[in-house]
């Protein structure tokens, strides 16, 4: 029998017979949709932190720096002792001036004290010891005041580039040069 003759005999089964008429509604409805997991789909799992970076990198970096912009490192890793002092005194001054430009870029660098060094100052009632360092013969009542030997240095902002590879490549402070 084919399946027009298999339709015909389901028919009429269905339509004489309720137990037939049952099973085959159960067959003909869709099914029912699967149940899914009540809860919502679990959320991604979070992404995996970086890794910190290296202890000290920020120092590589400044070094790198500097050694880029003012010949930093050219000047203090150099044998000075085959060169004239003319000749070592035109060189660190392109490093002081390129070197102070950098710092000053970097760090907005101020003096902690405004008044002249040399000059006679008062001293503030609460000294404050990051600011102020009491040299000479200190004794134990504080001083109304004192020479100012020198006024410091504070930095006002601190703006080291980030450094995002390895360890071994912020430790190569400036790679070689090979003229071809």
């Amino acid at each position: 029998m084919g399946r027009i003759g298999l339709a015909f005999k389901l028919f009429f089964q269905i339509l004489f017979n309720s137990d037939v008429a049952k099973r085959a509604e159960t067959l003909s409805l869709p099914a029912p949709p699967k149940e899914e997991s009540k809860q919502a789909t679990p959320p991604p799992p979070p992404p995996k932190p970086k890794p910190a970076a290296p202890q000290g990198i920020d120092a590589l970096v400044l070094l790198a720096t500097l050694q880029r912009e003012a010949r930093f490192l050219d000047l203090f890793q150099e044998d000075l002792s085959e060169y004239e002092d003319a000749q070592i005194g035109a060189a660190v001054r392109d490093v002081q001036r390129d070197t102070k430009a950098t710092l000053n870029r970097l760090f907005a660098i101020q003096p902690v004290r405004d008044e002249e060094e040399g000059n006679r100052i008062e001293l503030p009632a609460n000294i404050d010891a990051v600011e102020i360092r009491l040299v000479g013969n200190v004794q134990n009542e504080k001083p109304a005041g004192g020479t100012l030997v020198h006024r410091g240095w504070k930095a006002t902002k601190c703006d080291v580039p980030k450094f995002n590879g390895t360890l071994t490549q912020a430790q190569v402070l400036n790679p070689a040069e090979v003229e071809v």
